[in-house]
């Protein structure tokens, strides 16, 4: 989300940064760029004329313009009024109430409320530790009620037994009677949509809420449908007075302009976006983050919290062990791969980077994406167990043979061991430098005075280009001398980036 408008307001951006001086008139004119990008990535009018008003009003004064980097004053400014936007403070989804608490999700057909409803489940249940049961209310789409049951027994969270015949503030009410006599913490309630908001499906959300009296209201809303996202936020915020947004598909909306706009337009915070199909696809909403992402400052925080979430620790400690003997073979590397994958694969990882996402049209250009991870793990699958092992057997004969059972070439199953190498030869020389070596000399050290011309990343077959930029977190490439965050991928996970220390 937010590639379009992130790639626009950077090139914006950029040219402030790289003047020593600013005039009203440089300002203006930034702001004028900044006004269409906005526009361009779909965010409601009121909301864009606001935003311009407020990044106007602070960065044309003496305090900027006579700054010693009034660029970065302004890129500032222009930070700070983006998180306003979004919203200042992460709102949580809240508990604070008798059990069972009621969740009540709308939205309208197509949103993906069925599916989020049992991804916020599940998510409660190992975040919160709480028992959830889930109750479907939509009886006039077809088969609505068995897909969030099939939806329950795949993630092993009850659903409330379907009865045919009943109305929606019935199964309410049975929902949190069965929710209160079987010592259920969260009650969640999947309410029927519509292809269009009408008076109807109004009456019938104000009907269910009346009833339940719900301790959060969340609206599900497609990020796809740009201006309209907007409307409807409106129109339901206005009947059942909203708790709370959860974005759907960011991952497939490039703009991100209903994010901006619906905080802007209901005043309810943002709190979840799903990020993909699978189950466990979730983020919590942070408006710094965000504004950092879009901005091109990166996401360290949620970029460690991934991989805290999915490194499975004890393979990460045995790998690190293994790395500081200087071994590493291919199947440490398809390991890593996995975990790579796991964590949202090789452009969601570069979104989070600072500095990183302006490559991701580079690395488009070069091919480089997650097929390329996908590929990588297909050639190892095709090796034999000693090969994996020990790669050194791999003669010409073997590797034609891993390539036609891959179905890659065997330029590509040549450049695969061509990376390993050059991993398996940093992973020594992280063995002979020590800790104290590696704290002292960073990257620069671990690689004999520099970054290889393919770039930071040799794994990716084709070479980064540039390679990757300096600062990145936890003693990645480029910042010398940092302990490792807990959890952060490394030579604890992603391929390519080890010489960081477990805290």
């Amino acid at each position: 989300m937010f590639e379009t408008l992130s790639e626009r307001l950077g090139g914006v951006l950029d040219k402030l940064r790289g003047r020593g001086a600013l005039s009203e008139a440089d300002v203006q004119a930034a702001l004028r760029e900044v006004r269409v990008a906005l526009l361009e990535a779909d965010v409601a009018l009121p909301a864009v004329k606001d935003f311009i008003d407020k990044v106007r009003e602070r960065a044309i004064g003496a305090e900027v313009l006579k700054s010693v980097t009034p660029g970065q004053m302004v890129v500032k400014i222009v930070h700070d009024a983006l998180v306003e936007m979004l919203g200042t403070d992460a709102a949580p989804l809240s508990f604070n109430a008798t059990p069972p608490v009621v969740l009540m999700m709308v939205g309208l057909q197509g949103s993906g409320k069925t599916t989020t409803t049992a991804k916020i489940a599940r998510r409660i249940r190992d975040r919160e530790k709480k028992r959830v049961l889930m109750a479907s209310l939509d009886v006039r789409r077809p088969a609505a009620q068995e897909q969030l049951k099939i939806l329950g027994e795949q993630i092993g969270i009850d659903t409330l037994p379907i009865i045919a015949g009943q109305e929606p503030v019935d199964i309410a009410k049975r929902a949190i009677n069965a929710g209160r006599l079987s010592g259920y913490d969260v009650v969640m309630l999947d309410t029927a949509g519509r292809l269009a908001i009408d008076e109807p499906l109004m009456a019938e959300m104000e009907a269910v809420k009346a009833a339940t009296q719900p301790h959060e209201t969340l609206l599900v809303a497609d990020a796809l449908t740009g201006q309209d996202a907007v409307t409807t936020a409106k129109t339901f915020h206005d009947r059942v007075k909203l708790s709370g947004i959860v974005l759907t598909r960011v991952d497939g909306d490039g703009r991100g302009g209903a994010a901006l706009s619906m905080r802007w337009v209901t005043g309810a915070p943002i709190k979840l976006l799903g990020t993909g199909e699978k189950l466990d696809a979730l983020e919590d909403f942070h408006a710094e983050r965000i504004a950092g992402r879009i901005l091109g400052m990166g996401d360290v925080v949620s970029l460690v919290e991934k991989a805290a979430e999915h490194i499975d620790q004890v393979k990460a400690e045995k790998l690190a062990a293994k790395m500081k003997k200087g071994e590493f073979d291919l199947d440490d590397l398809s390991e890593q791969l996995k975990q790579m994958r796991k964590m949202g694969g090789l452009a969601g990882l570069m979104g989070m980077l600072p500095g990183v996402a302006k490559l991701k049209n580079q690395m488009s250009e070069a091919n480089l994406d997650d097929k390329i991870i996908l590929r990588q793990e297909a050639i190892i699958s095709s090796m034999t167990k000693a090969e994996r092992r020990n790669p050194k057997i791999l003669n010409a004969s073997r590797r034609k043979r891993i390539a036609a059972g891959s179905g890659t070439q065997v330029q590509d199953v040549n450049k695969l061991l061509k990376m390993h190498l050059q991993m398996s030869d940093m992973m020594k020389r992280m063995g002979k430098l020590g800790q104290k070596g590696l704290m002292r000399g960073g990257l620069g050290a671990l690689l004999g005075g520099g970054m290889p011309p393919g770039g930071a990343m040799p794994n990716l077959g084709g070479g980064m280009p540039g390679g990757l930029p300096s600062g990145l977190p936890g003693g990645l490439p480029g910042l010398p001398g940092t302990q490792r965050l807990p959890g952060l991928p490394g030579a604890q996970g992603l391929p390519g980036l080890p010489g960081t220390k477990k805290k």
